[in-house]
């Protein structure tokens, strides 16, 4: 078996996962939630989620799968948060969770973390039904993104 060493290093130069986007909208509403959201499916951008950020810009987010539970101890802004279901239905919503706080919903299946005020501009409420479509590599490129 190699030094844990060698198999830190080697995991350095894999190459990275190409990045998951998606346009999130509320198909109960007729809104567009957000047009730019990363996908945290693996341990590591689970673990990391929107921690290290300076902001988040109006319309980005990350939807965590699974998730039932976050924290946004160590966070820079507030967030708003999206629980749902395995058929994407809102289980729960909570507004502008300020930094050190800890928000669960033990029914849902995922978590979208969006920029605060997204919720109430779009008029999301529990129950409502959302559509994810898969961006492609150029429809997912913003110049002005905040993070790499």
């Amino acid at each position: 078996m190699p030094a844990r060493w060698l198999t830190a290093l080697l995991a350095k130069c894999r190459p990275a996962k190409p990045r998951t986007r998606f346009r999130i909208a509320n198909l109960s509403r007729q809104a567009e939630l957000a047009p730019r959201v990363d996908l945290a499916d693996d341990a590591a951008s689970r673990r990391k989620g929107l921690l290290g950020r300076e902001t988040l810009i109006d319309g980005e987010g990350l939807w965590i799968v699974p998730c039932e539970a976050v924290h946004t101890i160590g966070m820079r802004f507030p967030i708003d948060l999206i629980y749902l279901d395995r058929e994407k239905r809102v289980r729960k919503v909570c507004h502008s969770v300020p930094a050190n706080r800890l928000s669960a919903c033990l029914a849902a299946h995922s978590v979208i973390e969006l920029a605060a005020g997204s919720i109430r501009k779009t008029g999301t409420v529990k129950g409502d039904q959302l559509e994810f479509t898969s961006l492609s590599p150029k429809e997912s490129y913003n110049p002005e993104e905040s993070y790499k």
